[in-house]
């Protein structure tokens, strides 16, 4: 099913399949600089996602969006899920840096093409794992704390991930379409 509001992008929200999201702070400002902050906003993403019983296979979180990759049981939870995120999240960011309302901005997801290599998938899993390195926090993703980058690297191994960085090396040149007025 495609849910369309008026002012916001149209979500497609669908069962049991793949889904990467971008969620973004109002104007771009940079609201979760505090280590904190991102603590408790990965801690909330991770509690929604259990509670609606969805998958969470990867993330990302930069000083001003987010990044996920999962995959969905019920589609049409999405944006319930993100508003209580955002909601909860919200209310601890004007807490810690006082900033004017609104604090979130918009966020949009995208369901790979499911193919038999899995290539759509694996070039935007590799393009969140990427994101520190190319918004300049790091020039190592290792030393980037804020993703689940340790996690996969633990459990597939260097040589795992040199291999996927290699054979999806199209995440460099990846334009994130559904989020076609913004830069991520």
């Amino acid at each position: 099913m495609l849910k369309r509001n008026n002012h916001t992008p149209a979500h497609l929200l669908v069962d049991n399949k793949p889904y990467f999201i971008t969620a973004a702070i109002y104007e771009k400002r940079m609201l979760l600089a505090d280590p904190e902050l991102k603590e408790e906003l990965i801690g909330l993403i991770r509690k929604n996602f259990a509670t609606y019983d969805w998958e969470l296979h990867q993330w990302v979180i930069l000083d001003n969006h987010y990044h996920l990759m999962g995959k969905s049981r019920k589609g049409r939870d999405l944006p319930t899920i993100i508003r209580n995120i955002h909601r909860a999240s919200a209310f601890l960011i004007l807490d810690a840096t006082d900033c004017e309302k609104p604090v979130w901005w918009n966020y949009w997801d995208y369901c790979p093409r499911e193919k038999d290599d899995n290539k759509d998938y694996m070039t935007r899993l590799t393009y969140l794992m990427a994101n520190p390195v190319k918004h300049g926090y790091t020039k190592d993703l290792k030393d980037y704390p804020f993703s689940g980058f340790h996690e996969l690297y633990a459990e597939k191994g260097r040589e795992h991930l040199v291999r996927q960085f290699e054979k999806y090396k199209d995440y460099k040149t990846l334009v994130l379409h559904e989020a076609f007025e913004d830069d991520f």
